[in-house]
């Protein structure tokens, strides 16, 4: 699927991918959903989130937390708080260790509670795009708070490209899974 570069194409390929996600969850039995990931899942490829996550719920949790972040720092921009879309001490060399705290955060949290927590901040994204006019969410220099980048290109990383990466864990999940 190519990359959306207006606001239909980005929700369309949000709400598409969100579903084809949900589609392949629903296929999983309950013992698949709820199993530990197989050994092999944690050197499928030189990323840390291949060692990270161990389960389904902590690739959901980790969606869920993206989508915290973008609705965090949208909300807190618009209303004149001039925040980073990474929380300090955090920056784009030092996310991956973000994600470990997040990861440790979600150990306790069930897997009902972390797929409803997803499909309500899904929601909840959806709303924040619809509310951009194209132009907001594709033409460069519209905010100053998103930099160099595009708001749009924010929200396609925690949506439909972030709901790919989890396709791939559980499509192997799904294929190295011993129930």
């Amino acid at each position: 699927m190519a990359r959306p570069t207006t606001k239909t194409d980005l929700i369309l390929a949000a709400n598409g991918q969100f579903e084809k996600m949900w589609k392949l969850i629903d296929r999983m039995s309950d013992d698949q959903q709820q199993a530990t990931f197989a050994d092999e899942m944690a050197t499928a490829g030189k990323e840390a989130h291949w060692g990270r996550d161990k389960n389904l719920r902590d690739v959901l949790v980790h969606l869920y937390e993206w989508h915290r972040l973008l609705v965090d720092w949208i909300n807190a921009n618009r209303s004149g708080e001039r925040r980073s879309f990474l929380p300090a001490p955090y920056n784009w060399k030092t996310y991956p260790a973000m994600n470990v705290e997040f990861w440790k955060m979600h150990q306790q949290t069930p897997l009902a509670d972390a797929k409803a927590w997803l499909k309500e901040s899904h929601r909840e994204v959806m709303t924040l795009i619809e509310a951009f006019t194209n132009d907001e969410l594709f033409a460069k220099g519209t905010f100053d708070w998103t930099g160099s980048s595009t708001l749009g290109a924010y929200c396609i990383s925690a949506t439909s490209s972030h709901y790919d990466w989890a396709m791939k864990k559980i499509k192997l999940h799904i294929k190295t899974s011993k129930v």
